[in-house]
């Protein structure tokens, strides 16, 4: 049996709601059980900072090979940038 639970969301997060249901082909009810089976909801294990930064880093064959080392590129570096 299911029960009616209204509760009031941010024009954002029912958005994004109304988003996924579009995309899924569904209704904004099934959206949101789903999201609620979801670990992380449930206070289950959630993803860890890494998994939710880790598009931001850059990789290692990505970096210069000497940022911090090579003097061109510390040159000006504690200057004042007023004059």
């Amino acid at each position: 049996m299911l029960r009616t639970l209204t509760v009031k969301l941010e024009d954002r997060d029912l958005a994004e709601i109304d988003a996924e249901a579009r995309a899924r082909r569904t209704t904004r009810s099934a959206v949101v059980r789903a999201r609620l089976k979801r670990p992380a909801a449930r206070g289950g294990p959630a993803t860890s900072l890494w998994d939710r930064m880790k598009d931001l880093v850059i990789q290692d064959e990505d970096a210069p090979a000497d940022l911090a080392s090579n003097k061109a590129h510390l040159r000006g570096y504690g200057r004042s940038r007023r004059r």
